[in-house]
Protein backbone atom coordinates (compact mmCIF):
# COMPACT_ATOMS: atom_id res chain seq x y z
CA UNK A 1 0.00 0.00 0.00
CA UNK A 2 0.95 3.61 -0.56
CA UNK A 3 -0.08 5.49 2.57
CA UNK A 4 0.18 9.26 2.94
CA UNK A 5 0.27 11.09 6.27
CA UNK A 6 -0.28 14.68 7.29
CA UNK A 7 3.20 15.13 8.78
CA UNK A 8 2.99 18.69 10.13
CA UNK A 9 2.90 17.62 13.79
CA UNK A 10 5.49 14.93 13.13
CA UNK A 11 8.14 17.51 12.26
CA UNK A 12 6.95 20.50 14.31
CA UNK A 13 5.52 19.29 17.66
CA UNK A 14 7.65 18.01 20.55
CA UNK A 15 4.84 16.32 22.50
CA UNK A 16 1.21 15.23 22.17
CA UNK A 17 0.20 15.11 18.52
CA UNK A 18 3.84 15.02 17.46
CA UNK A 19 4.55 11.89 19.51
CA UNK A 20 1.36 10.25 18.25
CA UNK A 21 2.31 10.94 14.62
CA UNK A 22 5.90 9.78 14.94
CA UNK A 23 5.03 6.64 16.88
CA UNK A 24 2.35 5.58 14.40
CA UNK A 25 4.60 5.94 11.36
CA UNK A 26 7.51 4.32 13.21
CA UNK A 27 5.58 1.20 14.21
CA UNK A 28 3.94 0.86 10.79
CA UNK A 29 7.31 0.99 9.02
CA UNK A 30 8.71 -1.50 11.55
CA UNK A 31 5.98 -4.11 11.33
CA UNK A 32 4.80 -3.54 7.74
CA UNK A 33 7.93 -2.62 5.74
CA UNK A 34 6.32 -3.58 2.42
CA UNK A 35 4.12 -0.47 2.54
CA UNK A 36 5.32 2.89 1.26
CA UNK A 37 4.87 5.84 3.63
CA UNK A 38 4.64 9.39 2.27
CA UNK A 39 5.09 12.13 4.88
CA UNK A 40 3.63 15.48 3.79
CA UNK A 41 5.43 18.25 5.68
CA UNK A 42 4.36 21.82 4.82
CA UNK A 43 7.67 23.50 5.73
CA UNK A 44 11.24 22.87 6.88
CA UNK A 45 11.29 20.55 9.88
CA UNK A 46 11.94 22.01 13.33
CA UNK A 47 12.08 18.61 15.05
CA UNK A 48 14.01 15.54 13.92
CA UNK A 49 12.83 12.83 16.30
CA UNK A 50 11.73 10.41 13.60
CA UNK A 51 14.38 8.14 12.12
CA UNK A 52 13.56 7.94 8.43
CA UNK A 53 13.70 4.51 6.79
CA UNK A 54 13.85 3.55 3.10
CA UNK A 55 10.07 3.02 3.16
CA UNK A 56 9.48 6.69 4.07
CA UNK A 57 9.41 9.59 1.62
CA UNK A 58 9.11 13.19 2.83
CA UNK A 59 7.14 15.53 0.58
CA UNK A 60 7.09 19.32 0.77
CA UNK A 61 5.38 21.91 -1.45
CA UNK A 62 7.34 22.70 -4.61
CA UNK A 63 5.30 25.51 -6.19
CA UNK A 64 6.20 29.05 -5.11
CA UNK A 65 2.67 29.91 -3.89
CA UNK A 66 2.51 26.81 -1.67
CA UNK A 67 6.03 27.41 -0.36
CA UNK A 68 5.04 30.96 0.55
CA UNK A 69 1.74 29.85 2.13
CA UNK A 70 2.37 26.35 3.50
CA UNK A 71 -0.91 26.29 5.47
CA UNK A 72 -2.79 26.77 2.20
CA UNK A 73 -0.92 23.83 0.67
CA UNK A 74 -1.70 21.60 3.65
CA UNK A 75 -5.39 22.49 3.75
CA UNK A 76 -6.15 22.56 0.01
CA UNK A 77 -3.53 22.30 -2.75
CA UNK A 78 -1.86 19.22 -1.31
CA UNK A 79 -4.54 17.14 -3.05
CA UNK A 80 -2.71 17.54 -6.38
CA UNK A 81 0.45 16.08 -4.85
CA UNK A 82 -1.49 13.20 -3.30
CA UNK A 83 -2.79 12.26 -6.76
CA UNK A 84 0.68 12.56 -8.31
CA UNK A 85 1.99 10.11 -5.73
CA UNK A 86 -0.85 7.72 -6.59
CA UNK A 87 -1.71 7.07 -2.94
CA UNK A 88 -4.04 4.30 -1.86
CA UNK A 89 -4.97 6.12 1.33
CA UNK A 90 -4.36 9.45 3.07
CA UNK A 91 -4.40 9.75 6.85
CA UNK A 92 -5.04 13.02 8.65
CA UNK A 93 -3.34 12.47 11.99
CA UNK A 94 -4.74 15.44 13.92
CA UNK A 95 -8.42 15.90 13.14
CA UNK A 96 -7.97 17.47 9.72
CA UNK A 97 -8.24 16.51 6.05
CA UNK A 98 -7.52 18.76 3.05
CA UNK A 99 -10.55 20.34 1.43
CA UNK A 100 -11.49 18.42 -1.71
CA UNK A 101 -10.01 15.10 -0.58
CA UNK A 102 -13.30 13.40 -1.45
CA UNK A 103 -12.83 14.34 -5.13
CA UNK A 104 -9.39 12.77 -5.56
CA UNK A 105 -10.40 9.11 -5.65
CA UNK A 106 -8.04 8.52 -2.71
CA UNK A 107 -9.48 6.87 0.38
CA UNK A 108 -9.07 8.84 3.60
CA UNK A 109 -8.83 8.31 7.34
CA UNK A 110 -8.87 10.96 10.05
CA UNK A 111 -7.78 10.51 13.66
CA UNK A 112 -9.71 12.64 16.14
CA UNK A 113 -8.01 12.87 19.52
CA UNK A 114 -10.56 14.88 21.47
CA UNK A 115 -13.28 17.53 21.19
CA UNK A 116 -12.28 19.46 24.29
CA UNK A 117 -12.91 22.75 22.48
CA UNK A 118 -16.60 21.79 22.34
CA UNK A 119 -16.86 20.09 25.72
CA UNK A 120 -15.06 22.93 27.54
CA UNK A 121 -15.56 25.96 25.27
CA UNK A 122 -14.54 28.39 28.01
CA UNK A 123 -10.94 27.20 27.63
CA UNK A 124 -10.72 28.44 24.04
CA UNK A 125 -11.06 31.73 22.19
CA UNK A 126 -14.30 31.97 20.14
CA UNK A 127 -12.39 32.28 16.85
CA UNK A 128 -10.36 29.16 17.67
CA UNK A 129 -13.49 27.17 18.52
CA UNK A 130 -15.11 28.19 15.25
CA UNK A 131 -12.00 27.29 13.25
CA UNK A 132 -11.54 23.90 14.94
CA UNK A 133 -15.22 23.04 14.58
CA UNK A 134 -15.17 23.82 10.85
CA UNK A 135 -12.10 21.67 10.19
CA UNK A 136 -13.10 18.74 12.39
CA UNK A 137 -16.69 18.58 11.11
CA UNK A 138 -15.47 18.65 7.52
CA UNK A 139 -12.99 15.84 8.16
CA UNK A 140 -15.56 13.75 10.03
CA UNK A 141 -18.08 14.15 7.21
CA UNK A 142 -15.77 13.40 4.29
CA UNK A 143 -13.39 10.77 5.71
CA UNK A 144 -14.02 7.18 4.68
CA UNK A 145 -13.15 6.19 8.24
CA UNK A 146 -12.89 8.09 11.51
CA UNK A 147 -10.55 6.76 14.18
CA UNK A 148 -11.02 7.89 17.79
CA UNK A 149 -8.18 7.35 20.24
CA UNK A 150 -10.61 6.28 22.99
CA UNK A 151 -14.21 5.26 23.58
CA UNK A 152 -14.65 8.61 25.34
CA UNK A 153 -13.67 10.49 22.18
CA UNK A 154 -15.89 8.24 20.05
CA UNK A 155 -18.91 9.13 22.19
CA UNK A 156 -18.04 12.83 21.91
CA UNK A 157 -17.85 12.60 18.10
CA UNK A 158 -21.27 10.93 18.02
CA UNK A 159 -22.72 13.51 20.41
CA UNK A 160 -21.33 16.72 18.93
CA UNK A 161 -21.17 15.84 15.21
CA UNK A 162 -24.09 13.36 14.96
CA UNK A 163 -21.90 10.82 13.16
CA UNK A 164 -23.04 7.23 12.62
CA UNK A 165 -21.19 5.11 15.22
CA UNK A 166 -20.39 2.51 12.54
CA UNK A 167 -18.13 5.04 10.82
CA UNK A 168 -15.97 5.41 13.94
CA UNK A 169 -13.40 2.89 15.10
CA UNK A 170 -11.37 3.11 18.30
CA UNK A 171 -7.64 2.42 18.01
CA UNK A 172 -5.62 3.31 21.07
CA UNK A 173 -2.24 4.99 20.96
CA UNK A 174 0.85 3.54 22.49
CA UNK A 175 4.00 5.27 23.65
CA UNK A 176 7.61 5.54 22.64
CA UNK A 177 9.98 2.63 23.15
CA UNK A 178 12.04 4.81 25.50
CA UNK A 179 9.43 4.30 28.25
CA UNK A 180 9.67 0.52 27.94
CA UNK A 181 13.42 0.36 28.57
CA UNK A 182 15.06 -0.20 31.97
CA UNK A 183 17.55 2.50 32.90
CA UNK A 184 20.68 1.97 34.97
CA UNK A 185 21.22 3.40 38.42
CA UNK A 186 24.10 5.41 36.96
CA UNK A 187 21.87 7.00 34.34
CA UNK A 188 19.23 7.88 36.92
CA UNK A 189 21.86 9.28 39.26
CA UNK A 190 23.05 11.55 36.45
CA UNK A 191 19.48 12.82 35.98
CA UNK A 192 19.17 13.46 39.71
CA UNK A 193 22.41 15.42 39.73
CA UNK A 194 21.65 17.36 36.53
CA UNK A 195 18.31 18.66 37.83
CA UNK A 196 19.20 18.70 41.54
CA UNK A 197 16.32 16.39 42.46
CA UNK A 198 15.47 14.74 45.80
CA UNK A 199 15.62 10.96 46.23
CA UNK A 200 11.89 10.60 46.88
CA UNK A 201 9.34 12.49 44.83
CA UNK A 202 5.89 12.44 43.25
CA UNK A 203 5.81 12.99 39.47
CA UNK A 204 3.36 14.91 37.28
CA UNK A 205 3.83 15.24 33.50
CA UNK A 206 1.84 17.41 31.09
CA UNK A 207 1.40 20.96 29.87
CA UNK A 208 1.03 23.20 32.93
CA UNK A 209 -2.46 24.55 32.20
CA UNK A 210 -5.75 24.71 34.15
CA UNK A 211 -7.26 21.57 32.57
CA UNK A 212 -4.30 19.46 33.71
CA UNK A 213 -4.90 20.69 37.29
CA UNK A 214 -1.36 20.54 38.71
CA UNK A 215 -2.29 23.33 41.14
CA UNK A 216 -4.44 20.90 43.14
CA UNK A 217 -1.41 18.64 43.70
CA UNK A 218 0.65 21.56 45.00
CA UNK A 219 -2.15 22.50 47.42
CA UNK A 220 -2.40 18.87 48.53
CA UNK A 221 1.24 18.66 49.63
CA UNK A 222 1.38 22.12 51.29
CA UNK A 223 1.45 20.83 54.87
CA UNK A 224 3.43 17.65 54.19
CA UNK A 225 7.05 16.67 53.64
CA UNK A 226 6.28 15.31 50.16
CA UNK A 227 8.28 16.51 47.15
CA UNK A 228 6.71 17.08 43.73
CA UNK A 229 8.34 17.21 40.28
CA UNK A 230 6.24 18.82 37.54
CA UNK A 231 7.38 18.32 33.94
CA UNK A 232 5.85 20.26 31.09
CA UNK A 233 5.56 23.38 29.01
CA UNK A 234 4.44 26.33 31.08
CA UNK A 235 1.63 28.80 30.38
CA UNK A 236 0.35 31.67 32.61
CA UNK A 237 -1.30 29.12 34.92
CA UNK A 238 2.19 27.99 35.95
CA UNK A 239 2.90 31.45 37.31
CA UNK A 240 -0.20 31.23 39.53
CA UNK A 241 1.21 28.03 40.97
CA UNK A 242 4.64 29.58 41.51
CA UNK A 243 3.08 32.57 43.28
CA UNK A 244 1.28 30.17 45.63
CA UNK A 245 4.51 28.24 46.21
CA UNK A 246 6.38 31.43 47.13
CA UNK A 247 3.58 32.60 49.44
CA UNK A 248 3.67 29.32 51.38
CA UNK A 249 7.47 28.86 51.33
CA UNK A 250 7.27 25.65 49.30
CA UNK A 251 10.26 26.31 47.03
CA UNK A 252 12.07 23.26 48.43
CA UNK A 253 9.06 21.02 47.75
CA UNK A 254 8.16 21.65 44.11
CA UNK A 255 10.50 21.30 41.11
CA UNK A 256 9.60 22.49 37.59
CA UNK A 257 11.38 20.79 34.67
CA UNK A 258 11.09 21.14 30.91
CA UNK A 259 12.95 20.31 27.70
CA UNK A 260 14.03 16.86 28.85
CA UNK A 261 15.07 14.27 26.29
CA UNK A 262 12.76 11.27 25.92
CA UNK A 263 15.33 9.10 27.69
CA UNK A 264 15.64 11.55 30.57
CA UNK A 265 11.87 11.72 30.94
CA UNK A 266 11.59 7.94 30.87
CA UNK A 267 14.32 7.65 33.49
CA UNK A 268 12.52 10.22 35.61
CA UNK A 269 9.36 8.09 35.60
CA UNK A 270 11.34 5.12 36.88
CA UNK A 271 12.87 7.25 39.65
CA UNK A 272 9.50 8.51 40.95
CA UNK A 273 7.68 7.08 43.96
CA UNK A 274 4.38 7.49 42.12
CA UNK A 275 2.74 9.30 39.23
CA UNK A 276 -0.23 11.62 39.68
CA UNK A 277 -2.43 12.87 36.85
CA UNK A 278 -5.46 14.76 38.20
CA UNK A 279 -6.50 16.12 34.80
CA UNK A 280 -10.10 17.25 34.46
CA UNK A 281 -10.57 15.88 30.93
CA UNK A 282 -8.48 14.22 28.20
CA UNK A 283 -9.02 12.49 24.90
CA UNK A 284 -6.77 9.71 26.15
CA UNK A 285 -3.91 10.55 28.56
CA UNK A 286 -0.64 9.15 27.23
CA UNK A 287 1.34 9.94 30.44
CA UNK A 288 -0.77 7.29 32.17
CA UNK A 289 0.50 4.69 29.70
CA UNK A 290 4.05 5.89 30.19
CA UNK A 291 3.68 5.47 33.97
CA UNK A 292 2.25 1.97 33.63
CA UNK A 293 5.15 0.88 31.42
CA UNK A 294 7.49 2.45 33.99
CA UNK A 295 6.02 0.22 36.72
CA UNK A 296 5.10 2.87 39.25
CA UNK A 297 1.77 3.33 41.07
CA UNK A 298 -0.47 6.07 39.72
CA UNK A 299 -3.30 8.32 40.84
CA UNK A 300 -5.82 9.75 38.38
CA UNK A 301 -9.39 10.82 37.71
CA UNK A 302 -12.12 8.19 38.19
CA UNK A 303 -14.29 9.75 35.48
CA UNK A 304 -14.16 10.08 31.70
CA UNK A 305 -11.41 8.39 29.73
CA UNK A 306 -9.02 7.86 32.63
CA UNK A 307 -10.10 4.35 33.75
CA UNK A 308 -10.01 3.36 30.08
CA UNK A 309 -6.33 4.35 29.88
CA UNK A 310 -5.14 3.61 33.44
CA UNK A 311 -6.80 0.24 33.96
CA UNK A 312 -8.11 -1.59 37.01
CA UNK A 313 -5.14 -1.16 39.36
CA UNK A 314 -4.81 2.63 39.49
CA UNK A 315 -5.73 4.72 42.53
CA UNK A 316 -8.73 6.84 41.55
CA UNK A 317 -9.96 10.28 42.65
CA UNK A 318 -13.66 11.11 42.79
CA UNK A 319 -12.96 14.86 42.86
CA UNK A 320 -9.67 15.88 41.25
CA UNK A 321 -10.10 19.46 42.47
CA UNK A 322 -10.11 18.41 46.13
CA UNK A 323 -6.60 18.73 47.62
CA UNK A 324 -7.58 16.75 50.73
CA UNK A 325 -8.64 13.76 48.65
CA UNK A 326 -5.42 13.96 46.63
CA UNK A 327 -3.37 14.06 49.85
CA UNK A 328 -5.26 11.04 51.16
CA UNK A 329 -4.45 9.04 48.01
CA UNK A 330 -0.78 10.01 48.19
CA UNK A 331 -0.73 8.94 51.85
CA UNK A 332 -2.39 5.66 50.91
CA UNK A 333 0.27 4.82 48.33
CA UNK A 334 3.13 5.66 50.69
CA UNK A 335 1.53 3.46 53.36
CA UNK A 336 0.58 0.53 51.09
CA UNK A 337 2.51 -2.30 49.47
CA UNK A 338 1.75 -1.40 45.85
CA UNK A 339 3.53 -4.33 44.18
CA UNK A 340 0.24 -5.98 43.19
CA UNK A 341 -1.07 -2.70 41.73
CA UNK A 342 2.12 -2.27 39.71
CA UNK A 343 2.01 -5.85 38.41
CA UNK A 344 -1.64 -5.62 37.38
CA UNK A 345 -1.03 -2.23 35.77
CA UNK A 346 1.88 -3.59 33.76
CA UNK A 347 -0.23 -6.54 32.59
CA UNK A 348 -3.02 -4.16 31.57
CA UNK A 349 -0.75 -1.85 29.55
CA UNK A 350 0.35 -4.66 27.22
CA UNK A 351 -2.80 -3.96 25.17
CA UNK A 352 -1.03 -0.79 24.01
CA UNK A 353 2.03 -2.60 22.64
CA UNK A 354 3.37 -1.58 19.23
CA UNK A 355 2.66 -4.85 17.43
CA UNK A 356 -0.98 -4.87 18.54
CA UNK A 357 -1.60 -1.28 17.47
CA UNK A 358 0.25 -1.67 14.15
CA UNK A 359 -1.85 -4.74 13.26
CA UNK A 360 -5.05 -2.82 13.95
CA UNK A 361 -3.96 0.00 11.63
CA UNK A 362 -2.83 -2.36 8.86
CA UNK A 363 -6.17 -4.18 8.97
CA UNK A 364 -8.08 -0.91 8.93
CA UNK A 365 -6.16 0.46 5.93
CA UNK A 366 -6.62 -2.79 4.02
CA UNK A 367 -10.33 -2.90 4.76
CA UNK A 368 -10.82 0.69 3.59
CA UNK A 369 -9.16 0.14 0.21
CA UNK A 370 -10.76 -3.27 -0.19
CA UNK A 371 -7.66 -5.46 0.01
Amino acid sequence: MKIGYDAKRMFHNNTGLGNYSRDLVRIMATYYPDNQYFLYNPKTAKINRLTLTPQMTVRQPDEWLCKKFPALWRSKFITGDLKKDNLDIYHGLSGELPFGIQNTGIKSVVTIHDLIFLRYPELYKPIDRKFYTLKFKYAAKHADQIVAISEQTKQDIIHFFKINPEKIKVIYQGCHQAFKETYSDEFKAAIRQKFNLPYNFILNVGTIEPRKNAFSIVKAIKDTDYKLVIVGRENPYAQEIKTYIAKHNMQNKVYFLKNLSLEELAGLYQMADMFIYPSIFEGFGIPLIEALYSRIPLITNSKGVFPEAAGPAAFYLENVKNPEEIKHKIDEIYQTDTNEHITRGYEFVQKFNDDTIAAQWQNLYQNIIGK
